[in-house]
């Protein structure tokens, strides 16, 4: 299987902004962590809650910022978590922010799951050989207790009933993590754990597996429908497979995947029009929610479930799905103004955190709830959407250039620098220059004389795109030759607003851009229909500060409508103009 990997990049602009502002406003507050590793001595989740899931949620993405930023700071203080992280486990192996006479409940499994995640993305950035060992043997230790008391043997508790929440999909999803552990040490327990799992179906209500290949009903009509958990399952059968072969959980994930782009993917890529619950959101997303919906967990499951996809097909669909929800649903959810935000459960406002959780789409405002929301008994607070995102973000820089032994492929436009292999294994330097996706020009120079596959992605959005003048009718351009050093190539994906209807309603799109309207960019009522049989001409004006591209667009008369990108709008959610929105109504009301 040649697998495609990412490679060491450096970008500028809008990816690299995302990251920095992550760094500095989550990842380097000492606080966050002291408080993530410390539930682990309380066991202060014996309530039946989650907070054991901060770490590895927040350690994943931690690192993967660490890995593309080459922070030295950010490094030492994953080192000193993790070196704490160590100092908890009990007597018996386990690492639990459950007491052991509550163990296997609630969300135990699932956090447990969560430090295995941790510590294994660590080991990505892990500088230190001992380091690494006692890593790998805690993590044995804490697995090994779970594979001896969980399991259809004598005196052991089936997995299908370590939770009463969501048909214990949330303690199945330990099976990707078990599979990274087998794949560390060849130790075939691990290996029968993971099939036992597949066996019951990741589910006590249902087969997942068998639905998925069955393909008779859409996710949302499943008899579970928590999307994340669900997600987050069908990627532990892709790890099955990539250790297998066995290709009917390939397929599996496959058809679940495309089910779910059918039924329940809105315009900013992302699922869950009711709360985090697949609900048949293609077709809801137009309607007015009351509550939350299209939670940031949601988005970042299905851009790593869709990665991961791409690395073992390099099928342009799944780089497709994981822009629109990249530039749209992700970057939306960053809370570039640290405004404070609501605890649902008191409907109090508590300190900002770096992610919002949940998304609007029609006539409603961010800021609307913080996602998995805990206390600590020492006081503070985290949310599950909060320690998700960096993950999500850090993904964005390390997919716009990919490679396996034989293909490049440059899957999104920026500014900055790459080096990748050529064929005969040599480090070559290419710099992009680009300011996408504020526009789709840009020119790619290769810094030395080399061999090379290049594939240069043509999204779904594009309908005419060139590579040095000529056009491009396929999902990539491919240019396999021999390079000289200084050449350049030249890109070209022609852009413009397209409009997009659904149920009386109708959306705009900019390239992967999904664009909106804010109360504090538009004079004009955010609800007065925008009728385009009246005429619908967009000009582009310069951007302001936080958006990427801003058109003012004339609907006759005198009638105007300023659009924006999703992600910049609707971010001042505590001022007295907070309302947002991406569909409009487009039919004549009385």
């Amino acid at each position: 299987m040649n697998r495609i990997i990412g490679v060491e990049i450096k970008t500028n602009g809008i990816m690299d902004d995302a990251v920095q502002f992550v760094i500095n406003n989550q990842l380097k507050r000492p606080s966050i962590w002291e408080k993530a590793v410390e539930v682990y001595g309380t066991r202060e989740d014996s309530d039946g809650y989650w907070r054991g899931e901060y770490f590895g949620k927040q350690m994943r993405g931690a690192a993967l910022v660490c890995e593309y930023s080459k922070d030295e700071e950010l490094h030492k203080i994953l080192t000193d978590t993790v070196k704490e992280m160590l100092t908890k486990q009990d007597e018996y192996g386990r690492f639990s922010t459950y007491v052991v006479e509550k163990e296997f409940h609630g969300w135990d499994m699932w956090c447990r799951k969560y430090v295995l995640v941790g510590m294994l993305y660590y080991l990505r950035i892990c500088k230190d050989k001992a380091l690494r060992e006692q890593i790998i043997q805690a993590c044995q230790k804490h697995l090994d207790y779970i594979v001896s008391k969980i399991g259809g043997g004598e005196g052991q508790k089936q997995i299908t009933d370590t939770s009463s929440w969501w048909g214990c999909v949330n303690s199945c999803t330990i099976l990707e993590p078990t599979i990274e552990v087998y794949k560390l040490t060849g130790d075939k327990k691990y290996l029968d754990f993971a099939e036992y799992i597949i066996s019951l179906g990741g589910c006590s209500d249902c087969n997942l597996v068998d639905l998925a290949l069955n393909s008779e009903l859409y996710p949302y009509q499943y008899p579970v429908t928590k999307a994340y958990e669900m997600m987050s399952f069908y990627e532990g059968l892709l790890a099955y497979y990539e250790v297998t072969g066995e290709k009917k959980y390939f397929d599996a994930v496959v058809r679940f995947m495309d089910l779910v782009e059918k039924s329940d993917v809105t315009i900013i890529g992302c699922s869950g029009c009711t709360h985090e619950l697949f609900d048949n959101s293609a077709a809801m997303q137009t309607e007015y929610h009351e509550n939350i919906m299209q939670e940031t967990c949601v988005t970042v499951t299905w851009m790593r479930v869709n990665r991961r996809l791409f690395e073992l097909t390099g099928d342009a669909k799944y780089m497709h799905r994981f822009e629109v929800s990249g530039y749209n649903a992700l970057y939306g959810s960053l809370n570039t103004e640290m405004n404070k935000q609501l605890s649902m459960e008191t409907q109090q406002y508590v300190d900002a955190g770096a992610f919002d959780s949940y998304s609007p789409l029609y006539m409603n405002t961010r800021g609307r709830g913080i996602g998995g929301y805990r206390t600590f008994a020492s006081g503070g607070y985290n949310g599950c959407c909060l320690a998700i995102g960096a993950c999500g973000i850090a993904l964005m820089p390390m997919s716009a250039v990919m490679q396996n032994e034989e293909k490049v492929f440059v899957n999104l436009l920026f500014d900055g620098e790459v080096t990748v292999k050529d064929k005969d294994g040599k480090a070559v330097k290419l710099t992009l220059q680009s300011n996408y996706p504020a526009n789709g020009k840009g020119k790619i120079t290769i810094a030395d004389d080399c061999a090379l596959a290049l594939y240069i992605r043509k999204p779904q959005w594009c309908e005419k795109m060139s590579v040095n003048g000529e056009a491009v009718t396929e999902e990539y351009c491919v240019l396999d030759t021999k390079f000289r050093a200084g050449e350049s190539i030249d890109v070209c994906m022609e852009m413009s607003v397209k409009t997009h209807k659904l149920n009386g309603k109708v959306a705009f799109t900019y390239g992967p851009l999904t664009l909106a309207s804010d109360e504090q960019k538009c004079e004009r009522a955010l609800k007065k229909p925008v009728l385009l049989e009246n005429g619908f001409v967009c000009k582009e004006e310069q951007a302001q500060k936080g958006e990427v591209v801003r058109f003012v667009c004339t609907l006759g008369g005198e009638d105007t409508l300023v659009l924006a990108d999703y992600q910049s709008c609707g971010k001042k959610w505590l001022s007295d103009k907070p309302y947002m929105t991406v569909w409009f109504n487009s039919e004549k009301t009385e």
